[in-house]
């Protein structure tokens, strides 16, 4: 009798321990599962993020050129640019001299003493101010303005204001597809990011079915049933986001040191505002799949578990 319980008592020891184990891989496999999925939505908004850095550097980069009148000398000049450095509507301002000017004009091959015998001896570029607009500016409306209040401030000293019109619509106009275009594919792709999610979750639940409605039968409550389940949701969304994110940065890492086709660049805020996002995202997905998981589960009766 006494060897028959003991070899019971081991049978239980060991159904006990592979429950556990059952429960440990169930966990991890949620995990990873996730974790791979938020990783999936840090690249979008990771590529989100990064389309808005290289949409304000290509903005920036347009350049307006300022020409003066004959009768100002260079020391007018670079007075008129001290202002100019003081405008909100400038990320960059910069005196460009004859010589400099010249020099750019000929380019990589430039030699000064060809480039004057073209000219019959004389430089005729004449010394002017060149400026780059802030992002909120870089646009027909913006650059107008720009120009025309140019012109009034500085009538005695300015001769003409000059930028390529084209190129300023074409950057506004093919970014403003590009991101449509992008923002499309990311929504789809969180999309199935939030139902591969929610399935994952609803996996995991689905074998603790029995457990939940056994809590609920000796008269456990739905928030007493839900508590401990949501908490793990919690920590569950948590551990997959820090996951995700070193993944992500892993990637980012290996894009800006190995490949060499463009960098990605982050301010500290962006970057927190990705760390945070991913985390909250989530925490929430898994809170939400898992309440409402929980919630079918509640409501089914016992025969429908089967």
């Amino acid at each position: 009798m006494t060897s028959t319980l003991a070899y019971f008592r081991i049978m239980a020891d060991k159904a006990e321990d592979i429950g556990k184990k059952g429960l440990r891989t169930s966990y991890i496999s949620t995990v990873i599962g996730i974790s791979l999925v938020l990783f999936m939505i840090g690249l979008v908004l990771g590529g989100v993020f990064g389309l808005q850095s290289v949409q304000k550097q290509a903005k920036e980069s347009l350049q307006g050129d300022v020409f003066f009148k004959s009768t100002l000398n260079d020391a007018d000049i670079k007075q008129v640019e001290l202002q100019l450095k003081s405008w909100k509507e400038f990320s960059e301002v910069y005196f460009v001299s004859p010589e400099r000017a010249i020099k750019e004009f000929g380019g990589e091959n430039y030699n000064e003493r060809d480039m004057l015998a073209i000219f019959s001896g004389e430089n005729p570029l004449p010394p002017t101010i060149c400026f780059h607009p802030k992002e909120q500016f870089a646009n027909k409306k913006g650059m107008e303005s720009i120009k025309k209040k140019l012109m009034s401030r500085f009538a005695d000293e300015i001769d003409e204001v000059n930028y390529d019109k084209a190129t300023v619509e074409n950057v506004n106009l093919g970014f403003k597809q590009f991101v449509l275009l992008f923002l499309s594919v990311a929504l789809l792709l969180i999309i199935i990011a939030v139902a591969m999610i929610n399935n994952t979750i609803r996996l995991a639940l689905y074998s603790k079915r029995f457990t939940i409605k056994t809590m609920q039968l000796v008269g456990a409550t739905g928030g007493y049933i839900r508590k401990p389940f949501l908490w793990q949701a919690i920590l569950q969304g948590i551990v997959s986001a820090i996951i995700g994110l070193a993944l992500l940065l892993t990637v980012f890492y290996a894009w800006n040191n190995v490949l060499i086709s463009f960098e990605i660049n982050y301010s500290i805020q962006t970057f927190l505002l990705l760390v945070g996002s991913l985390i909250i995202i989530g925490v929430f997905i898994t809170l939400i799949s898992t309440w409402f998981a929980l919630n079918k589960y509640l409501r089914m009766k016992l025969d429908d578990l089967y």
